[in-house]
């Protein structure tokens, strides 16, 4: 082998680890976390940093309120304060003389804070229908929502929602269902759940108070004719009663002064003694 071969393999060698491909970086930026996910108004606290030693500058861009809250050479830790609406995030750092950068998306959420269950009526015959309604005002995303009709622990219905608004709004879920008898034992309720786990996320829930129903047996024709027939004897028993009480009335009287007390006192009538005179 020629002394030109002994050299040239090492010298290519270290051109290859001195000079790296021109499509891979000379470094990296790290942001984290990359998917921040936060209630809307709040705060949260994002770290930029390197791989670069001694990189000539470094930060974070963004849109939002910032305070830096400590840095060393290779990272640097910030707060974003009043995060209202969703925002990306720009984390940048200069290593001899090549800029790179990472993005990071924040997304905001309106948790459901007030879950409102209403029954229409409250009070209902077996049979009969009513109306399960549960509303959430001012949550967002609304695509993420889940809302769940509950009567005790056994699960009604499940409203989901479409649209990528990121305003929030109200969402409302209704069931129209027949009363049953044993639909007066339980409890009905609604859960609410905010599924923010492709987001970065985790899972808000909400529910609401518990409501009773009350449920009536309805009234069967027998019992309507057996209650008209007690009533009836009872007033037959009542008008009896008093009729008895006037006759025996009237007979003690004849006994005890010779006339009949009715008569005693038609006779005292006005018109009656000018009809005798005359």
């Amino acid at each position: 082998m020629s002394s030109f071969s002994c050299w040239v393999l090492p010298a290519a060698l270290l051109a290859l680890l001195c000079c790296p491909g021109s499509g891979e970086k000379a470094f990296e930026v790290y942001i984290w976390p990359e998917q921040l996910v936060v209630e809307s108004s709040r705060s949260l606290e994002v770290n930029c940093s390197t791989n670069c030693v001694q990189p000539e500058s470094g930060g974070l861009e963004t849109s939002l309120t910032k305070t830096l809250l400590a840095s060393q050479a290779q990272w640097c830790q910030f707060l974003i304060s009043d995060i209202s609406q969703d925002t990306v995030l720009l984390c940048h750092f200069t290593c001899l003389g090549e800029q790179q950068s990472k993005n990071a998306n924040i997304s905001v959420y309106h948790p459901p804070k007030q879950v409102i269950l209403k029954l229409q009526p409250t009070s209902v015959t077996t049979g009969n229908p009513f109306t399960i309604e549960c509303s959430v005002p001012g949550v967002a995303p609304l695509e993420s929502l889940t809302l769940t009709l509950l009567r005790g622990r056994e699960t009604l219905y499940n409203q989901t929602f479409e649209g990528a608004t990121v305003a929030p709004q109200e969402a409302v879920a209704t069931l129209n269902v027949m009363a049953h008898r044993e639909d007066g034992h339980h409890n009905f309720s609604c859960q609410a759940e905010l599924d923010l786990r492709s987001r970065g996320g985790g899972i808000v829930r909400g529910i609401s108070e518990p409501q009773v129903l009350n449920v009536y047996e309805p009234m069967q024709d027998n019992q309507m004719i057996i209650i008209v027939t007690v009533v009836s004897v009872l007033l037959f028993l009542f008008v009896t009663s008093v009729l008895l009480c006037f006759v025996f009335g009237q007979h003690w009287h004849q006994k005890r002064t010779g006339t009949y007390g009715v008569l005693a006192a038609w006779r005292r009538l006005p018109w009656a003694h000018q009809a005798q005179v005359a």
